[in-house]
């Protein structure tokens, strides 16, 4: 399905190459302040443009379409468009018979027996991560008092991002990278124990980021080679404030006060520039390809700024569900 959350109900739409995408949003509360400019920011962080991203570029300007009226939400639902103009479709022609290798094509291809868009990836598009962004603006208006902020801090397997996009760039391959998220600011008691943890939810919504390929919180998996007194965190104060933070803030499931930090594996881009193998529908066999169109290097590099935005709208719809109980 397309949609994500409780109280704050988020359901994307649209695809890559198609007249627009689009995000609405149910559950968000009347009388915020919203203008198209407050998403500016958070959209230019994620536009193409930096070496080692896809050249392609969209004007990104958002049209307020529903749940918005005289600069302040309703409370009805709330919709965000955007427009695709820069599109080359033809790039995709030759995907009909020969899916790439690493990317969704070939699933979609069967799971929907051939009737899905798969022009630019269609609606599995990295495309629709600005729908993401753009839900992320509307929660972190929810959130004042909470500060989330997300880095990349390697790439390729380098702590020199910009070192880590030259080689890319030299080798014509793309690179994968990890990125690190804090969420500071958080309330004791957000999250539920087993299946609605604040660990699952955050996972789950990131790995609506495609290219994801796993996650860790606090110390992760290098806790596996920890003692237990090493890797637990001794509480130093009434408020629960602790001395270290191996378990990222969550312990059973629920917010601890402490701040929340969690890590990203983002895989290389697919669509390599390399020449590959794949299988060739229509000859019936395997055969050499290579991708054309407009690709990042590096995906990563965009991937940050929607980290933060799917954090936010989790944190939200937690955080609306939380106060409903008081």
């Amino acid at each position: 399905m397309n949609s994500f959350g409780t109280a704050f109900r988020v359901t994307v739409f649209g695809e890559s190459h198609g007249p627009l995408i689009g995000v609405t949003i149910d559950g968000c509360p009347a009388g915020i302040d919203l203008d198209p400019s407050d998403f500016i920011k958070d959209l230019d962080r994620r536009q193409a443009g930096a070496a080692g991203t896809t050249p392609r570029q969209e004007d990104d300007l958002p049209e307020l379409v529903s749940g918005v009226f005289n600069g302040k939400t309703t409370g009805a639902p709330l919709t965000v468009l955007f427009r695709n103009s820069n599109v080359r479709s033809q790039d995709y022609d030759a995907l009909r018979a020969t899916p790439r290798p690493g990317h969704a094509d070939f699933v979609l291809h069967q799971k929907y027996k051939s009737f899905n868009d798969y022009r630019g990836g269609g609606h599995s598009s990295g495309r629709l991560t600005l729908t993401l962004v753009s839900a992320g603006v509307i929660a972190k208006k929810l959130l004042p008092d909470i500060s989330i902020a997300a880095t990349l801090i390697e790439a390729g397997g380098y702590k020199d991002i910009d070192a880590a996009i030259q080689k890319a760039i030299e080798a014509q391959d793309s690179i994968g990278g990890i990125v690190e998220c804090i969420a500071s600011g958080l309330h004791i008691g957000l999250g539920e124990p087993f299946f609605n943890s604040v660990e699952s939810l955050i996972s789950h919504a990131v790995f609506s980021i495609p290219a994801t390929k796993g996650i860790e919180f606090g110390s992760g998996f290098a806790s596996a080679a920890m003692t237990g007194s090493e890797n637990n965190d001794p509480i130093i104060s009434e408020d629960g404030r602790t001395s270290s933070n191996h378990a990222g803030g969550v312990n059973g499931g629920i917010s601890n006060g402490n701040d929340l930090v969690f890590r990203v594996a983002v895989k290389p881009t697919s669509s390599t520039p390399q020449v590959q193998s794949t299988w060739n529908r229509e000859s019936q066999s395997v055969q050499p390809f290579q991708v054309r169109g407009r690709h990042d290097l590096c995906i990563a590099l965009r991937v940050p700024v929607v980290v933060e935005a799917v954090t936010a709208m989790v944190l939200a719809d937690l955080f609306l569900q939380h106060r409903s109980c008081l």
